[in-house]
Order: structure tokens, then C-alpha cells, then sequence
């Protein structure tokens, strides 16, 4: 095999992850994206994981199943992110759009105000593209930076593939998918969670 055909070979190899750079494109991907099924990996900050099944339903739905055994649970109903623990039965909660999964979970989401492509010599995935959001001028929310994956039989031909949050403290979370099913039906029951925390009554109410 000569030099020049080498050089063509590898042009040709990496032609797909080359070719979807904008993010006119990426956005259009994203939007043909109604539904997302996944097994993940989470790497927390202190190297810990954490497996599960996720589920995504845009706009705004998203679950993290962490397995029959787990007391946690984080979901996302269209309009507010649970953190639920059910092992002190506490309820956390922030507007899906104040954080940094809102720019996934927003069909309307303006990426070029707040988004761009990785440039290929910044980008810790080589083959897949990278795209780093974050809100101006809402820096406290922390950022993201998420993956696709080129592919032919994917809506607009990229996958989401993963994403990595920092959050305000600077604190890296990863969030790696497999087993990926794109636009198949998902209820929005899906995204509905038991409230652990008791009920506070009325004075003066009872039953």
C-alpha cells in the first residue's frame, strides 16, 4: 500500500466525524431526536460509578433508574430535575432549564448562544463530536460537554453518545451510553416518581 493510498484511507475514515461539525447540525440531529433508551455508566468526581437505565423524552423528560436496589432516583418531568432519596426521604428539585442537561432536553434551545463545536485537537473523543455548552449568563449552573457519535442510521446521522457535567464547584460527573434506542415509544408516566416525603396537613385537618 503506497503513501498516497494511506492518506486517502485515513481521510476516508475520518470523513464522518469531520463532515457533521456545525452546529446547524448538530441541532438538527438533536431535534430529530424524540426519545432515547440507554444503559449508562456514571463516574462521579471521586471515581466512584454508578450503572442504570436511562430514559429520555424531549422536551424536558429524563430518567436515571439506578437498579431495583438503589435509594435514589433522578428524574425529570418537563419542567423540574428530582434528585429523590428514598432512604432519608428527601426531594430535591431545580428547573430542568437551569441545568446543564437543559440544553439536551430543549428542543428550543438556542445552541449557537451558547454552544460550540470542540475544535478536533481539544477533543478528549477523538472520532465522535464534541460540543461544549454553557449558559453566559448563567455561569453558576455548571457546564456540559456532550458527545455524538456519527451514524448512518441515526436521525440526522449523529448519536448521543455521553456527556460530561462540571457543575459550579467544579466537580466532574461522566455519563457514558450503551445499548442506545432512539424515537421508540416512551409514556410520560415514565417520568412520574413516589414522593417520599410525608404529608404535612392543614392545622386542624385530619384523614
Amino acid at each position: 500500500m503506497t503513501l498516497r493510498t494511506l492518506a486517502l484511507t485515513a481521510l476516508l475514515i475520518a470523513a464522518p466525524a469531520q463532515a457533521a461539525t456545525s452546529l446547524a447540525e448538530v441541532q438538527k440531529a438533536l431535534a430529530a431526536t424524540q426519545t432515547l433508551q440507554a444503559d449508562f455508566v456514571q463516574t462521579a468526581a471521586d471515581g466512584r460509578q454508578a450503572r442504570g437505565t436511562m430514559l429520555m423524552k424531549r422536551p424536558g423528560r429524563i430518567r436515571f433508574d439506578y437498579g431495583p436496589k438503589a435509594s435514589t432516583l433522578v428524574v425529570a418531568d418537563g419542567s423540574r430535575l428530582s434528585f429523590v432519596d428514598y432512604k432519608v426521604s428527601q426531594v430535591s428539585q431545580w428547573p430542568v432549564r437551569q441545568t446543564p442537561l437543559g440544553v439536551l432536553l430543549d428542543p428550543d434551545a438556542d445552541l449557537a448562544r451558547v454552544a460550540r463545536v470542540v475544535p478536533d485537537a481539544d477533543n478528549p473523543m477523538p472520532g465522535k463530536i464534541a460540543v461544549l455548552a454553557q449558559d453566559p449568563k448563567r455561569p453558576d449552573i455548571g457546564r456540559i460537554l456532550f458527545f455524538l457519535a456519527p451514524d448512518p442510521g441515526a436521525p440526522g446521522g449523529l448519536r448521543l453518545s455521553g456527556w460530561r457535567v462540571t457543575d459550579a464547584q467544579g466537580n466532574l460527573t461522566t455519563v457514558e451510553l450503551g445499548n442506545i434506542r432512539i424515537n421508540a415509544p416512551i409514556a410520560d408516566s415514565s417520568f412520574r416518581f413516589r414522593d417520599p416525603r410525608p404529608v404535612v396537613r392543614p392545622p386542624g385537618k385530619t384523614g
